[in-house]
């Protein structure tokens, strides 16, 4: 097929799992004989512009008719047979899903955060789950969701107004990374019949399962909506329990928290802050590692850190809500704990110190579970299958006429 991916790039000072699920995606779609073309935009351009650029940078976000003209102009060109959409924020804008239906070219959208219903993208406000803005995203802007800023809020909640009948109608499938994440957004209203779930594109790791050592790894932002601060809680009690008993922790990743992170960790000798590490090491430590904790606040709509964790043949320890109680099997292939409890998440961890054994038969049916459940050459066929299904049923096209033997079952 030919396939033309549109997406809009996060910026590289941020690393982004969306990033890296878009990339991976196109080359298992390349390796498999797909024309693959991609429509990008990079939000690291931003930081170039002039002033009176970046002042046009909330109107561009609701619609941008230089991307929709690119758009209109590489369609022509490349002729795809479908477009699959990823991230349209700020500079892609929804008007990209105007010029796929002028060209009369099928659009498949991945939908990998909240932000169609919620201005931050993620349901979580004042360090608890929100879900105010479920019908309206007025709420949004009196409480400056978007990067804690009214004003960056109100051209994000605008986007979700003035184009909420466009992702209605103009979408020929829609791909859920999580059947948590589609519930939670049910009051989008979308057609059932188009609506699919497909858990993100995991590659298998390269780096060999290695004999674990007494240590927890924490891979991601520090933010406080991943748990960050409930995570050195739960340390804390640990260790005032049980001293460590030779548990170590490893804290891996940047964010918002930086500096909290630092003064905690420097009085801790328990704890390594290790910064920025290059996803290859970030493998590495995770093939070591006796746990992988994933202490999320907010609903995570799928927990990349989860199923990477499982391919690396080592068991999450993850936030019972959102997708991981579809992605773990606890008792058997990793634990979950009730969020946002620093004494449960202790007890796991005083678990995992005094029981290495079990950890070591939950990684190996964790590696298990990854190759009958997140099995990368099934996800290609499953993108395949709805791609053909988004070709045959177009979004302008009623779906009872168009349907035939083809289809795929869901």
């Amino acid at each position: 097929m030919r396939v033309l991916v549109a997406h809009n790039r996060y910026r590289s000072g941020t690393p982004s799992g969306e990033n890296r699920v878009v990339d991976t995606e196109c080359e298992a779609l390349a390796r498999r004989g797909h024309q693959v073309a991609r429509f990008e935009l990079q939000s690291d351009d931003i930081s170039a512009w002039s002033l009176a650029r970046k002042a046009t940078l909330p109107a561009k976000a609701i619609w941008n008719q230089g991307a929709y003209r690119s758009l209109a102009v590489t369609l022509r060109e490349r002729k795809p047979q479908v477009v699959h959409v990823h991230n349209t924020f700020p500079l892609l804008s929804p008007a990209i899903l105007y010029a796929c239906r002028h060209a009369r070219v099928p659009v498949v959208v991945t939908v990998h955060n909240y932000r169609l219903s919620c201005a931050s993208g993620d349901f979580f406000r004042d360090g608890r789950i929100c879900h105010s803005c479920a019908r309206v995203p007025i709420p949004a802007v009196v409480h400056g969701c978007y990067r804690g800023s009214r004003a960056a809020t109100v051209p994000a909640a605008l986007a979700i107004g003035a184009h909420r009948s466009g992702w209605r109608s103009l979408v020929s499938a829609y791909v859920f990374i999580s059947a948590s994440q589609r519930d939670l957004l049910s009051g989008l209203r979308l057609a059932p019949d188009r609506v699919f779930v497909a858990h993100n594109l995991v590659p298998r790791r390269s780096t060999q399962r290695l004999p674990s050592l007494p240590v927890v790894l924490y891979a991601g932002r520090l933010e406080e909506a991943k748990g960050v601060r409930l995570l050195m809680t739960a340390w804390d009690r640990f260790c005032a329990a049980t001293r460590h008993a030779g548990l170590r922790l490893l804290i891996a990743g940047t964010g918002s928290l930086d500096r909290e992170a630092a003064e905690w960790a420097a009085t801790r000798p328990s704890v390594d802050l290790l910064g920025h590490v290059p996803s290859a090491r970030c493998a590495e430590l995770m093939a070591q590692a006796r746990a992988v904790v994933v202490p999320s606040l907010w609903q995570e709509a799928f927990g990349l850190v989860v199923v990477e964790a499982m391919a690396a043949g080592t068991p999450p320890i993850a936030s019972e809500h959102g997708s991981f109680t579809e992605l773990i099997r606890p008792g058997l292939d990793g634990v979950l704990f009730p969020p946002g409890d620093a004494d449960a998440l202790a007890l796991v961890l005083a678990d995992v110190a005094a029981d290495p054994l079990r950890y070591s038969a939950y990684g190996d049916q964790a590696k298990v579970s990854y190759e009958e459940r997140f099995n990368p050459d099934d996800h290609v066929d499953r993108l395949e299958e709805i791609y053909r299904f988004a070709i045959v049923n177009p979004a302008w096209q009623g779906l009872a006429q168009a349907r035939n033997d083809q289809v795929p079952a869901k």
